[in-house]
């Protein structure tokens, strides 16, 4: 009867190893980590809840974009998105370009919105070109 009891408490702690290694690869904050770990762009958002903030990486560099949800003519939809950095230093070597590719990624996402970025974002948009 023990050696069963036993058996049965291996096959349960493996199937919760396992139950816990797929919910580690699953997840969308450690997904986000290694992409801006490998500079590359990922976009987080969960797009059921306007509540929740959207966050991407791009170059190694996180944004954070605050939702606000407004009146469009058919229906309430996110009207306004507010766009700020987590470490300004990681902006070191940010283009116009990459500031308009990010821009196209979050209109796909929200077509009618607009975008607003924060300091120090903004400072390289309103600088003019030379």
């Amino acid at each position: 009867m023990i050696v069963l009891l036993f058996r049965l408490l291996i096959l349960i702690s493996i199937m919760m190893i396992i139950y816990s290694g797929i919910k580690y690869l699953r997840n969308p904050q450690r997904k986000l980590k290694a992409a801006k770990e490998a500079n590359e762009f990922y976009f987080l958002d969960d797009a059921n809840n306007s509540k929740k903030n959207l966050q991407f990486v791009y170059k190694g560099c996180l944004f954070i974009g605050e939702k606000y949800l407004g009146a469009t003519e058919d229906s309430f939809k996110v009207v306004d998105i507010h766009v700020s950095v987590k470490e300004p230093l990681e902006l070191e070597g940010f283009t116009r370009e990459d500031i308009y590719f990010l821009e196209n990624e979050m209109l796909i996402h929200y077509p009618h919105s607009k975008i607003e970025w924060k300091h120090p974002i903004n400072q390289l948009l309103l600088t003019k070109l030379h």
